[in-house]
């Protein structure tokens, strides 16, 4: 790298918003976080207040909020006062029709400006937002429905033909269905409704344990689980966007999350607009040169994507970036599942700055460990914890929890439960949240160890640990050494049962264009994780696919995997994205 681009990650982290991890965490309260948000007198609060209507009352109103660029690459942009003229409509809308606060709004949209209007007016009318990815099929979403208890939902006529209209009807809760683009029997047309509503809109003024986000995650058995939030989660969006993604007001951002997901809604809509940037939202799916084409062209300053994009651009080389401007770029994350080491190098490499991973879940609602712009960046690490948020690693042995202090010991990763976006419950099913919690910890379900330095590195999913002959191999581990070696795109591992050994090491491998799959290939794969992680830990069996089951945020399902080797109930896999063939 040239000495140019090693100045420019120098001042870049001298300019970050957290100059000094340790200063920060020192003095960090998160009442002192509550502060950088308006907020309502009487400790009321409203997430869509913070996102839209202080940014306008403060003059930023012709600021670009959403600059929306559509499937054929036109650029729609959409001010902050435009917006939250929009977003009252909506409100206004749901208002007249019924849906108020603790009414429960569906979205079953792409990537369109309808789909933003809606979470911040179903917001302000003090309604309930709950996400659905648009590819999802009609058995996830008629669950998901279900179990939240939709009152209305919000989609296009397309969609409501394909997948909604055969059965919407059998709904109980359900009270009204908007179409974006027309209408059907039984349904109202959200633009005629919109253009007689009007732009004046009261924000609800709401407690801060007022629900506002209801998101799903998928059961490995059985019904996916509906994760309850709050409107005061969004002291949480905003400060993590400030510190961990280092947003700056004017900043122009593109996290390329579908707002179908947790991701897309926290730091796809909320955590954004709060900090007051631009965001950059695309209708289209991935494609690398129109992603690299949207990153210069936009002038794009901090960019959220994931591991699986990531690996998609590895693919490509590094000399395809080198084609393009990227001089606005100052910082780069990744979230959706952990980030191998080589991803975080290549970064470097080819933009002259790491990859920066975190860590969170939809439980958590927001940020919980990272890697900061000023902080050296460990690759594969997860970084560090939030300020304000105490991480350990602990050992859950029947009713007994030990927290254990020794750096490099493997165990279940816990957070003491405190900060704001914090779920509140899972939907319909306290014992299962309660079984979360134990002797003042959350219990996050995964694996993780801590080093000397206080750096974080995932392991595994509890559920996901291979016990072989008396050691504990986590999936990722293998699947970071496997994807290190340059023919290989992807990989899966799980473990299967071995009489002798308990369980044995067994990897599925999608491999780059131009390798094919062969005896000599697996041996050399073999060679390869022996040599990089020694017998004990390394696969004794390696499966060629030519893709790997995975989620619509790209994590790799190896649950999936697991149950079709043995033979086992696959679960929910109403996320599932691609299939093995």
């Amino acid at each position: 790298m040239d000495l140019e681009r090693i100045n420019k990650t120098i001042e870049a982290a001298q300019q970050s918003n957290m100059p000094d991890y340790d200063a920060t965490r020192a003095t960090f309260t998160w009442q002192a976080a509550r502060q950088e948000i308006d907020g309502f007198p009487g400790d009321r609060l409203n997430i869509a207040h913070e996102a839209l209507d202080r940014h306008v009352a403060a003059g930023h109103g012709s600021q670009i909020a959403l600059r929306w660029i559509d499937r054929a690459g036109q650029r729609n942009d959409f001010s902050y006062a435009t917006l939250q003229c929009r977003a009252n409509r909506f409100a206004n809308v749901l208002r007249a029709r019924g849906i108020g606060r603790g009414d429960r709004v569906y979205s079953l949209l792409g990537r369109v400006p309808e789909l933003y209007v809606a979470v911040l007016g179903t917001l302000k009318a003090g309604a309930v937002f709950c996400p659905l990815f648009s590819a999802f099929g009609p058995e996830p979403i008629r669950s998901r429905m279900e179990i939240g208890g939709a009152n209305a939902i919000l989609t296009s006529a397309r969609l409501y033909k394909r997948k909604l209209k055969d059965w919407l009807h059998e709904l109980p809760e359900l009270r009204k269905v908007f179409l974006t683009d027309g209408h059907e029997d039984g349904t109202e047309d959200l633009w005629t409704l919109m253009a007689d509503a009007s732009e004046q809109f009261e924000t609800g003024r709401m407690a801060p344990e007022d629900p506002a986000l209801l998101h799903f995650t998928s059961g490995t058995t059985g019904k996916p689980k509906g994760v309850e939030h709050v409107h005061e989660a969004v002291v949480t969006h905003h400060i993590t966007g400030r510190l961990a993604l280092d947003l700056r007001p004017g900043d122009t951002y593109w996290c390329t999350a579908d707002p179908g997901w947790v991701t897309g809604t926290s730091y796809g809509i909320i955590a954004p607009l709060t900090n007051r940037v631009t965001m950059i939202v695309d209708e289209a799916e991935f494609d690398l040169d129109r992603w690299y084409d949207t990153l210069e062209k936009e002038r794009v300053n901090v960019w959220y994507t994931a591991p699986t994009a990531i690996r998609m651009l590895m693919k490509a080389g590094a000399d395809l970036v080198r084609e393009h401007d990227f001089s606005a770029l100052r910082f780069m994350a990744s979230v959706g599942e952990p980030l191998n080491s080589e991803a975080v190098v290549w970064g470097q490499e080819a933009f002259g700055m790491p990859f920066h991973d975190n860590w969170w879940q939809t439980e958590t609602g927001g940020i919980m460990i990272a890697n900061y712009a000023s902080m050296d960046v460990k690759p594969g690490s997860m970084g560090k914890p939030f300020p304000g948020i105490e991480a350990g690693i602990v050992e859950v042995t029947g009713d007994t929890l030990q927290e254990l202090s020794d750096s490099g010991k493997t165990g279940e990763l816990a957070l003491r439960p405190g900060w704001p976006s914090m779920m509140r419950g899972y939907l319909h099913e306290q014992a299962r949240y309660d079984k979360c919690f134990k002797d003042g910890w959350y219990l996050s379900g995964d694996l993780a160890r801590r080093d000397a330095d206080g750096y974080f590195w995932f392991v595994g999913r509890s559920k996901d640990l291979i016990k072989s002959a008396g050691h504990l191999i986590g999936p990722f581990e293998v699947e970071s050494a496997l994807i290190e070696h340059p023919a290989v795109a992807e990989v899966g591992v799980i473990g299967i049962p071995d009489e002798t050994a308990g369980e044995i090491v067994k990897a599925y491998v999608a491999l780059k264009p131009g390798f094919e799959p062969s005896d000599d290939l697996r041996l050399d794969l073999m060679g390869h994780a022996r040599k990089r992680l020694g017998p004990a830990v390394a696969p004794k069996d390696i499966a060629f696919r030519h893709n790997l089951p995975k989620t619509r945020s790209g994590k790799i399902m190896r649950r999936l995997l697991k149950a079709r080797e043995l033979g086992l109930p696959e679960g929910d896999i109403s996320t599932l994205e691609s299939d093995e063939t």
